[in-house]
């Protein structure tokens, strides 16, 4: 059915399919193709063990097809960890009637993964908890009222680029509110993921709780998360409405409500994705007077919504993966607008 749904778009040629990772192996010496779908639960080899091998010896642009089981999530997280561009949801029920619902979301990731950059991010030990202070040349933060609010926007390449900047932030750093495409069942994972790996404490928001210092919160799996402004500062608004951009959460709904909550308070920064999703929500951010910056093309796996928000003008800068954390800390730092 995968194949089918594939070989249907006129712009993707489907060379070939195996049935374990040792036919495959054969096969994409052969047949050198410019993506492969890869599911996790096969024969003869996981396809966790299959992957890491190719990124050592062949790297070339996976996409991950996973079941929705939370140990479905948490292998897939791994295998955006090892260097997979993107991952599509099996369906629950009704292969074929499920698997065609799917079938404009798994096309357009197959042909944007053809253009990815493949990045092989460093190995992390999953129990580690970094906790660095903040780099030299930043001033320290204050530590009274939510000055600044931070709101981050990713798609594919995101798992792995909001853990990179989330572990250089020190446990006082202000407030995070985060938006990254994924199927709704990875959302609690992938909280505990970045809570693993991070000095600040990351979790789901709930609906109208208080927005603290130190937090870093993504929304519940197949919601929207925006902000509402609550006297002196924040609170969490989680929604349910609509699909924005074809995306759910949508990095546009989370920036937008930040441009209106928090203006020149809040700073913006649209890292790796597939699409323009975050984009116009970048641009009224800085055009609230918030500071805004997007990853840059070389460090991203795609520089679709990074490079649609440039296109807009609603970046003020363009900065690597590993610098973000240090720009973002240094305008915190600045003197309350």
């Amino acid at each position: 059915m995968l194949s089918e749904i594939l070989a249907a778009d006129a712009g993707i040629e489907v060379v070939g399919t195996a049935a374990d990772p040792l036919i495959a192996r054969d096969k994409i010496q052969r047949l050198q193709p410019d993506v492969i779908t890869l599911d996790i639960e096969m024969p003869r080899m996981s396809g966790l063990e299959f992957l890491e091998q190719l990124m050592r010896l062949q790297p070339m642009p996976v996409v991950m097809v996973s079941s929705l089981t939370e140990r479905g999530a948490q292998t897939t997280l791994q295998a955006l960890a090892l260097g997979a561009v993107d991952v599509v949801s099996k369906p629950r029920l009704d292969v074929a009637r499920g698997l065609q619902r799917y079938a404009e979301e798994i096309v357009d990731k197959v042909k944007q993964a053809a253009r990815a950059r493949v990045r092989l991010p460093a190995r992390v030990p999953p129990t580690a908890v970094p906790a660095p202070p903040p780099p030299p040349a930043v001033r320290p933060l204050p530590l009274h009222g939510n000055q600044r609010l931070i709101a981050l926007g990713a798609s594919a390449g995101g798992t792995e680029a909001l853990r990179v900047v989330l572990q250089q932030l020190p446990a006082d750093t202000p407030a995070v509110v985060l938006a990254q495409h994924l199927p709704a069942s990875f959302s609690v994972a992938f909280a505990e993921r970045l809570d693993r790996h991070s000095a600040m404490t990351v979790r789901e928001a709930r609906d109208g709780e208080t927005v603290l210092r130190g937090h870093a919160y993504l929304p519940p799996g197949g919601r929207h998360l925006a902000v509402l402004r609550h006297g002196g500062g924040w609170r969490l608004r989680v929604d349910d409405g609509e699909p924005v951009n074809r995306h759910k959460p949508a990095v546009d709904v989370l920036f937008r409500s930040v441009a209106r909550a928090a203006g020149a308070n809040a700073i913006g920064a649209l890292l790796t994705g597939m699409g323009d999703d975050g984009a116009r929500g970048l641009l009224e951010m800085r055009e609230a007077g918030a500071a805004t910056l997007v990853q840059d093309e070389a460090t991203s796996v795609v520089w679709g919504m990074p490079g649609a928000a440039v296109k807009l003008g609603a970046a003020t800068e363009i900065v690597p993966l590993d610098a973000i954390a240090t720009r973002l800390l240094g305008w915190a730092s600045q003197p309350h607008p």
